[in-house]
């Protein structure tokens, strides 16, 4: 461990790119199989423990510490892996060089449930400060170091001589602890397989785009289209790399999400990889996002839910086709394949998503502007702006300059009146960071519209955190009523991405990612807005 809690020493102190690249490829040089590839898939998300939870570890030191003491310390230091390093009790008999990443692994892996609490503490003992901070990381997987899984297979580039693209070509084809991919990169294998139909592609992401940017482009050499308010999905169906059909949904990060989406891999009756946006058409049209919250993250599916909250996905790329690649092909192309693909495939759970006419910047302005006008119709609630693509552009894993733009929405804004407080946690467990705030209703009271932690500088936060213990009316355990009435009170402008009607909020309205934008200290609370004024950002209907 000791070499690996080095290197995320030096990593958490390195704020420069290079620096940190310089870390990774030395490290990755010189440490051998297979440590360093369990450290690398720690770094890529990749390493998880079924039984190795935060709440094992907190149980841990509280036993080991006054637990009163370790609250306070961890509410001070905001950080669990740091906290436990630091006040768990040295041992004189620890031995640091006999404990490696792979003895980890293995351990967390072999190692029953119920003997597992005794397996981490007896580590805990043999390990220093650095040592049991590196280990908690691992084991919790929050790392928090400033490395990206992009900048780990970077450096990995370096090692090998090869270019980043190649290593993301090749990363879903190798597992943890990516022994024949380093067997590669060091000359001694030929590069993994991918020869297979079901596989995952390194997405194509978009940079942001500002209104005055537009001036150095030429409208006739890019496309639009929506930007759907879904999660970014690949559909991937055919044969394996033993000849046998499959099927496969990925997230954009290439998890493999088929098991919670069977209704929709079922219908993948096509040899192809797709990429796309995963959404929920009911009623006619295409749902919000917190319509499609209700099929994210289930540990069952069950045909109830199937029913009730129908997926499928609106595609806007296609990559490969049968054993074609087609990614080097300019996006146009790729258009006019993929239209004539989802018109050959009506029954599979697809469709193609509409691009947006224009001829000029400020015809797509007025389209992003009013998407119902524009075309969306009664799927226009699900678009979160517009996607602008240039019509020559190959599709490039990562984040290429100067090919996909993305346009969103301005966001919706309010004034609002401060009502409730609450402590945060960690770092801000001495601070009233969480908002909760209101509007008035036609009767003259104010009601609850939504709650924000976020949004605010620390030094805003010192004044709001002071407002609130200068202004408070009632104590409900850890909450705080904050004086509101019609001439005294703080007023918050509110910014927010959406807004839907809501059966389970008082005020019959959820707002979707609201955060703080702008205290108004010069504001009187009776001028904040009314209920009347936020719905009116709800969704237009159209005729269906």
């Amino acid at each position: 461990m000791n070499r690996f809690a080095a290197l995320l020493d030096r990593l958490a102190y390195e704020p420069r790119r290079l620096g940190k690249l310089a870390l990774l490829e030395d490290y990755f040089r010189t440490t051998p199989d297979p440590d360093r590839g369990w450290a690398l898939a720690a770094m890529t998300g990749a390493l998880t423990f079924k039984n190795a939870k935060a709440g094992l570890i907190r149980t841990l030191a509280a036993e080991r510490t006054d637990p009163i003491l370790f609250g306070l310390s961890y509410d001070f230091v905001g950080d669990l892996a740091e906290t436990v390093a630091l006040i768990w009790p040295a041992d004189a008999t620890r031995a640091n060089a006999q404990l490696t990443i792979t003895d980890v692994v293995e351990g967390l892996r072999e190692t029953r449930k119920e003997d597992l609490p005794g397996v981490v503490a007896n580590w805990l003992d043999r390990l220093d400060e650095n040592g049991r901070w590196a280990l908690l990381k691992l084991i919790t997987g929050a790392l928090r170091i400033g490395v990206s899984a992009r900048l780990a297979r970077t450096a990995l580039a370096q090692i090998g001589g090869k270019t980043p693209d190649e290593i993301e070509d090749v990363w879903h084809a190798v597992e943890p602890p990516y022994t024949a991919l380093f067997d590669w990169l060091e000359g001694r294998t030929e590069a993994p397989s991918v020869a297979t139909s079901v596989r995952f592609y390194p997405p194509m992401l978009s940079h942001p785009i500002e209104p005055e940017e537009f001036a150095a482009l030429n409208p006739a050499d890019f496309s639009a289209e929506w930007k759907w308010d879904g999660i970014r999905v690949q559909a991937a169906a055919g044969k394996d790399a033993n000849g046998k059909r499959g099927a496969r949904l990925y997230s954009r990060t290439g998890e493999d999400i088929s098991g919670a989406f069977p209704d929709l891999v079922a219908g993948f009756d096509f040899d192809a990889v797709l990429d796309g946006e995963l959404l929920i058409k009911r009623g006619g049209g295409v749902q919000d996002f917190n319509t499609l919250q209700q099929r994210l993250n289930r540990k069952s599916v069950t045909a109830k839910l199937m029913a009730e909250f129908p997926a499928f996905i609106r595609v806007y790329d296609l990559l490969a086709l049968g054993d074609e690649d087609l990614r080097a092909l300019p996006f146009a192309e790729r258009r006019v394949k993929l239209e004539t693909f989802v018109a050959a495939h009506p029954l599979a759970p697809i469709d193609l998503s509409p691009l947006v006419p224009f001829a000029t910047w400020d015809e797509l302005t007025f389209a992003r502007a009013d998407p119902v006008e524009a075309g969306a119709g009664v799927d226009a609630g699900a678009v979160e702006g517009v996607m602008i693509k240039r019509l020559d552009s190959p599709y490039l894993p990562g984040r290429p300059k100067g090919y996909w733009f993305k346009w969103k929405r301005d966001p919706m804004v309010i004034d609002a009146v401060l009502l409730y407080a609450q402590r945060g946690s960690g770092k801000r467990s001495s601070f009233y960071s969480d908002y909760t705030f209101g509007v008035w209703t036609a009767a003259g009271e104010l009601t609850p519209v939504g709650k924000a932690y976020f949004g605010f500088t620390d030094e805003e936060l010192i004044e709001l955190d002071k407002f609130v213990r200068n202004n408070t009316e009632n104590r409900f355990g850890p909450v705080r009523e904050v004086t509101h009435t019609k001439t005294k009170g703080l007023v918050l402008e509110v910014a927010f991405e959406g807004l839907q009607r809501s059966t389970r909020h008082k005020s019959g309205v959820a707002m979707r990612f609201p955060r703080i934008s702008r205290i108004r200290w010069d504001k009187a609370p009776r001028d904040a807005d009314t209920l009347e004024a936020l719905t009116k950002f709800l969704p237009k209907t159209v005729e269906r």
